[in-house]
């Protein structure tokens, strides 16, 4: 029996750093997606890179029988597609790579808002796909997290000493030669399934450097400037939107701004499925300047995921699902909001490269 090309490419992309749960709603869904002759050059992608790692079109063809010049233009056409990451490579070649969750996966397919029969058909299947079980897999599989948490600005400035740079969001955009801005992948889909769960805004998920290059070149994002960017930040901490960035100091490649009602890491912790330090890296939890605090609660219905209660005189923080994300200050009428740092985890990774390589190890190590 010839083997089904769907489920050698599920797997494939299973053994990726940032891979896919490999479970047969993921065949289907490549099955929706690659034609037979499309799945058998992505599986001659490596697998053993890290996000975004190019790779050229004769490095492809020459894991395959083909001729070089249709193994590019089926490279070409899977890239325009959103399916595979594609860029220039360092000798100024076209190159590209498979995407990674998290990376291109799923969110090429909603990032452009269009609610197209194709979109609402992934929306079904991505939710479908991706429940707890497989978040915690993805994001919860090695000690080093992709992701972490970054404060608001409201939070970190005043009293709170000793922020490095790359723990504010104006030094992570001032920092990116090239930004973009998409729709958030999970509100669309819930917009797309015909649940507006809130009514947060969509335009806000912002991408830096080559990720941003390869969206605004394949028409998935718009480009943006660093002013536009910050204006996109201040719009989500007024919304009540929480910054999610790469957990590396710096080659970060993206902010989402994340609720607690759609979104895959702020939604589960906020419904108590999933544990924060199981799939998210936190570096700030939220304390309170008593002397200051009027005990009004205003920060307790600011927290997107309920970890504040008022005490006898001022509120309490559950420390074990706070995400450090200082929204609660932005209400605060007193300034009696605090973070503190915490003790019991390292500095992030020096680099993106350093992040996805670790994270690598730690795979092959389990």
């Amino acid at each position: 029996m010839t083997p089904d090309p769907y489920a050698q490419l599920a797997r494939h992309l299973h053994a990726l750093g940032m891979g896919y749960p490999l479970k047969d709603d993921l065949v289907d869904i490549l099955r929706a997606n690659f034609s037979p002759a499309e799945a058998e050059v992505a599986l001659a992608l490596p697998n053993t890179r890290i996000p975004l790692e190019l790779v050229t079109a004769d490095e492809v063809a020459a894991n395959l029988s083909r001729p070089v010049e249709e193994v590019a233009d089926a490279l070409e056409g899977l890239a325009k597609r959103g399916l595979l990451f594609s860029g220039t490579t360092d000798d100024g070649r076209p190159g590209y790579a498979l995407h990674q969750v998290g990376y291109g996966f799923p969110q090429t397919f909603f990032l452009k808002g269009e609610r197209t029969p194709h979109a609402k058909d992934m929306a079904g299947r991505m939710v479908k796909y991706f429940r707890s079980p497989e978040i915690q897999e993805t994001y919860g599989a090695t000690p080093t997290k992709a992701f972490r948490y970054i404060p608001v600005q409201e939070a970190i400035e005043g009293p709170f000493q000793a922020v490095y740079p790359y723990e504010m969001m104006e030094v992570v955009i001032r920092r990116a030669r090239t930004i973009a801005v998409g729709h958030c992948p999970c509100r669309m889909t819930a917009r797309l399934l015909g649940k507006a769960l809130c009514d947060h805004p969509l335009e806000v998920c912002l991408k830096y450097d080559e990720l941003a290059e390869y969206l605004i070149e394949r028409g998935m994002a718009r480009q943006i400037d660093a002013d536009e960017a910050l204006a996109i930040i201040r719009l989500a901490e007024e919304s009540g939107l929480v910054h999610l960035v790469d957990n590396s100091q710096d080659g970060i490649k993206h902010t989402c701004n994340c609720c607690e009602h759609a979104c895959w890491n702020v939604g589960p912790i906020a419904r108590r499925r999933l544990a924060r330090d199981d799939i998210m890296a936190t570096y700030f939890l939220r304390t309170t300047d008593e002397e200051a605090c009027a005990g009004c609660g205003a920060c307790i219905e600011a927290c997107p995921v309920d970890a504040l209660v008022m005490g006898d005189e001022v509120p309490t923080v559950d420390e074990a699902v706070c995400l450090g994300c200082g929204l609660c200050a932005i209400p605060c009428p007193n300034d009696a909001v605090r973070l503190k740092r915490r003790t019991d985890v390292a500095l992030p990774p020096a680099t993106f490269a350093e992040l996805h390589g670790r994270i690598q190890e730690e795979k092959a190590a389990s």
